[in-house]
């Protein structure tokens, strides 16, 4: 039944209100001349460079990833002015070296200050002696983010001030003159498409600040849901103003709708009030025939109809949880038009978004990954046939730093609209209305053009290259491509006092079918195949020989079955989210090519070993294949904007695609304690051990590599990973390493072990363990039992658990610190105050330069032997078994402890001995007697 009511916009008298949306960067808007801010590049649309002259310290310009050549922000001042005093504000990302350049015509620049060791922060620069119209800071040298940022400029100098601000009143009146025109020109092209009706969902939004986080519920209570109450499916008459309510449920859910091809029914995703799940639904436009799609313990959202009757949408069926925080991934599945054969067409560890038909049949969708890279900065669009083949890039995957969803093609163009959101994204897929033009590939970065200036806009519909609509907080408004918007709807007061927002703004329109791309799988089939053309023809392959790669490894990334933080802990320290499996190797032939057989609906990626079987090259995501499914690809990294045609027949086709080869004697997952510490404890530590031997020990060159465990890895895992005995990508955002920058080719400790280091010679099979263990991403625990528990001072939703702060040993061992050892530890040498105090350190992005990593907690207390820890040997005297390491500040020996017996010392060994008597209770991973969280337990039953 259709309930209706009018809204309350002035929509009902003109169709449109006249709320105007301004876009100071867009080229509609611009003054004659110059705009008042300029800048050499801008890293996407959140960043722009008016927003460093805005008056808001919350907004900011940031620049394109630093390439050696400056970049600089400029402001026009309006006329020539003396300027004196300068201050910036400087993001994170500060330039440690820049220029202040001012110009009276804007070409010719004359430099007033250089600074050349620039700390960020606020910089209040005096002095300065120079008159020009044109200011220019010049960014020289990055810090350690690559790129630069500032919140913003400001003029101490009044006539300055002034000037500013007049210039920005002028360019103000243009724009508002244009946004006019602007307005009148989207109202008549709304007319012209003969749209006249609008469907949307309204909701409240997602509890979780997480764009993801918005269905299902949190890892450690089941009851803690990430979804809000209240729920309505609308139909807006735009002439009228009259809104019909199609379905409304006050306990329930209502998203994602879409209309149609025939514009007579809706398919939406509805979480009934007193369930927990949402499912597939459809309901005719008129309110009648509410029919349920599909069923069961799972969460399906975001579908949308293909053009064989069939439906395309992302489920939890995949039973797998986001990497770095506590809630449900959903992928890729389809079905039938009634729900039934639902199977999964993407494998996935992360969440899919948004699938949508392209014009050429493909869909396209929002894919987020992160094979050795960083965890927030790798979510683009892709594309894939509907049966699930042939995935591949369509945009933005080489550049970090932005969520890429919404995405749908624009009418009669090879375009795409899109929400790009900044950042690791905003809640509910908040951004910049973005159009894409594909045709010059998929890593140019101006093929993508903003439409809006705010990111606080979703679910763009593109009824034209020139007209859009969007939802927008609590109203829907219509877009020109200049960024002006025109209010159509508003939630009403009631609405908005329950909370609800509009979502999903979908046009009542006839649309027509795309093509039929047939399906290219086999249900009877395991496994597909792949083609590689050509390992050595690729991006970044510059030194890599013909005939130097000869096999690729190949590797299985795992899913986690549950998660409890943000962080890697305790998988890795600043590295991998991930589990990784070593299925094995298939051979390269002479020309390059390889003929693969994979085992379907798995996330692999290869590794490419020269004839040591060391790695040459490593891939920074992921590929599957479908059942049955044959594919091919060029070969590495390749760009997708070249073709490439082989001279002759490829020697890899001339026969059965290759089986992986497995691995003689190579453990399912590694685990470091199990298959790499008998290593060190053979090799390493009779010298980096805590023992005196004949071979050098104790503690040789301060480095430890003994398996004795800390607060949350063991000092071997720890002295590894910050002495860089292995080389990963560190969790950054950086993509297509040169050959041998990464993995087992580049890694210190296999160099140390071939008898040129103190004649430590490893055997080949110590030597094929830790190469092995090195290329899967060099993990800690071999389980993900371990995840959320083990440590002192472990993380749960990025907040530490089982801490010692408010324990009586560690406030005695905080005073003794205090009293023995502050007045020489200080600064970077600071000592932990607690065996859960991180000093200030991150504890999942944090620089391996970073000079506070030598006293950290991980290495400073010993939970095996508490009177091994650094803590205790260090200040004790060596006659008494310590190192007497301790120097004053001008380096001369100081003895703190000459004996064991002080009391001081005793209060110490007290302080870690409780820390022991913890961990032997709540017990790791390695420990006899382990038993993971309960909720990890729940979860693998349903796995």
């Amino acid at each position: 039944m259709l309930t209706r009511h009018v809204c309350n916009s002035a929509v009902q008298a003109a169709c449109f209100a006249t709320t105007i949306t301004l876009l100071t960067a867009s080229p509609a808007y611009a003054a004659q001349g110059r705009a008042l801010v300029r800048a050499s590049s801008e890293h996407s649309a959140p960043y722009l460079p008016e927003f460093a002259v805005d008056g808001d310290v919350q907004t900011r310009w940031a620049s394109h990833g630093f390439s050696g050549k400056p970049e600089w922000l400029e402001i026009d001042l309006g006329k020539t002015l003396p300027v004196k005093n300068l201050v910036i504000h400087w993001e994170r990302a500060y330039a440690a070296r820049y220029q202040i350049q001012l110009s009276v015509d804007g070409r010719d620049w004359n430099t007033v200050h250089e600074q050349r060791a620039g700390k960020g922060g606020k910089e209040v620069i005096a002095g300065l002696s120079g008159k020009g119209r044109y200011l220019r800071v010049t960014c020289l040298q990055p810090s350690e983010f690559e790129l630069f940022s500032i919140w913003e400029v400001e003029f101490p100098d009044e006539p300055v001030a002034q000037a500013v601000a007049e210039v920005s009143r002028q360019q103000e009146a243009n724009r508002r003159r244009a946004a006019d025109e602007a307005r009148v020109r989207t109202s008549k092209a709304l007319s012209e498409q003969g749209v006249s009706e609008i469907v949307f969902a309204m909701r409240q939004p997602g509890k979780d600040g997480h764009w993801y986080a918005n269905f299902s519920y949190y890892c450690d209570d089941e009851d803690r849901v990430t979804y809000g109450y209240g729920g309505k499916l609308c139909r807006l008459n735009l002439a009228t103003g009259e809104v019909a309510t199609i379905l409304q449920d006050a306990e329930g859910g209502i998203r994602d709708p879409v209309v149609h091809y025939d514009g007579r029914k809706i398919l939406f995703s509805y979480r009934k009030g007193g369930n927990c799940q949402y499912h597939l639904y459809e309901i005719d436009l008129d309110g009648g025939n509410l029919r349920q799609l599909t069923d069961g313990p799972y969460d399906d959202i975001e579908p949308c109809y293909l053009p064989d009757g069939k439906i395309v949408f992302v489920s939890s069926r995949c039973n797998r949880w986001v990497q770095c925080w506590l809630t449900k991934v959903a992928v890729l599945h389809r079905c039938d038009a009634d729900g039934s054969n639902i199977r999964a067409i993407s494998a996935n560890l992360e969440h899919d978004n948004t699938p949508w038909p392209m014009p050429d049949g493909r869909v396209l969708y929002q894919r987020w990954e992160y094979v050795d890279r960083s965890q927030v900065d790798y979510h683009h669009l892709w594309t894939t046939n509907p049966d699930g083949t042939r995935q591949m890039v369509f945009y933005g995957n080489m550049h970090p730093g932005t969520l890429m969803i919404d995405a749908k093609p624009i009418p009669d163009s090879r375009k795409v609209v899109a929400i790009f959101s900044p950042g690791h994204g905003r809640r509910e897929h908040e951004g910049v209305v973005t159009v894409v033009d594909p045709q010059n590939g998929p890593d140019d970065r101006s093929s993508a053009r903003s439409i809006t200036r705010g990111a606080n806009y979703r679910d763009p519909w593109a009824l034209s290259e020139e007209t859009f609509i969007a939802a927008q907080g609590q109203r829907i408004v219509l877009l020109d491509a200049a960024g002006v918007s025109q209010e159509l709807f508003h939630v009403s007061s009631e609405e908005a006092a329950a909370g609800l927002e509009c979502h999903e703004p979908r046009p009542v329109i006839r649309r027509l079918r795309e093509p039929v791309i047939s399906d290219r799988t086999n249900a009877e089939r395991a496994t597909g195949e792949v083609v590689l053309v050509d390992v050595y023809k690729g991006r970044n392959m510059e030194g890599v020989k013909r005939g130097e790669i000869k096999k690729l490894l190949v590797i299985e990334s795992l899913p986690k079955p549950i998660n409890f933080t943000g962080g890697m802990d305790p998988l890795t320290y600043g590295g991998s989210f991930t589990l990784e499996r070593v299925l094995g190797t298939v051979p390269v032939e002479p020309d390059g090519s390889a003929y693969v057989e994979l085992p379907a609906l798995r996330a692999v990626f290869f590794v490419a070993l020269d004839e040591n079987d060391l790695a040459v090259k490593r891939m920074q995501s992921f590929l599957s294949v479908q059942p049955g499914e044959v594919t091919s690809c060029v070969g590495c990294h390749e760009k997708r904007s070249e073709t490439f045609l082989p001279s002759a027949d490829l020697l890899a086709i001339a026969r059965p695609a290759s089986r992986i080869e497995p691995i003689d004697d190579c453990p399912d997952v590694f685990d470091f304690p199990r298959d790499v510490q008998p290593i060190l404890d053979t090799l390493c530590v009779d010298c980096h051990g805590y023992q005196k031997t004949q071979r050098g020990g104790p503690y040789a060159g301060k480095v430890l590599l003994a398996g004795d465990r800390g607060p949350m890895f063991s000092h071997a895992y720890f002295t590894m990973t910050v002495r860089r005995l292995f080389t990963d990508n560190r969790n950054q955002a950086k993509s297509n390493y040169s050959p041998r920058a990464l993995g087992s080719s580049a890694s210190r400790i296999l160099k140390m072990l071939d008898g040129s280091h103190y004649g430590v010679q490893a055997t080949s099979r110590q030597k094929q363990m830790l190469r092995l263990w090195i290329e899967v991403g060099a993990p800690y625990p071999g389980t993900y039992a371990a995840l959320g528990c083990g440590s002192v001072g472990g993380y749960i939703q990025n907040a530490q658990i089982n801490t010692d702060l408010d324990w009586p040993t560690t406030k005695a061992g905080a005073d003794v610190i205090q009293r023995r050892c502050a007045s020489c530890h200080q600064g970077s040498d600071l000592l932990p105050q607690s065996l859960s105090d991180e000093r200030g350190v991150s504890f999942w992005r944090f620089s391996l330069d970073d000079p506070r990593l030598k006293m950290s907690r991980h290495i400073v207390f010993n939970l095996t032997r508490p009177q091994n820890s650094l803590l205790l040997l260090a200040p004790l005297a060596e006659r008494a078994g310590g190192f007497g390491s301790c120097r004053d500040k001008q380096g001369n020996a100081v003895t703190v402890f000459s004996d064991t017996a002080n009391a001081d010392y005793q209060t110490l060994l007290r302080f870690v001995a409780a820390g022991k008597t913890n961990l032997e209770t709540i017990k790791r991973f390695d420990m006899p007697g382990f038993r993971p969280r309960p909720q990890y337990l729940r979860e693998m039953k349903r796995y």
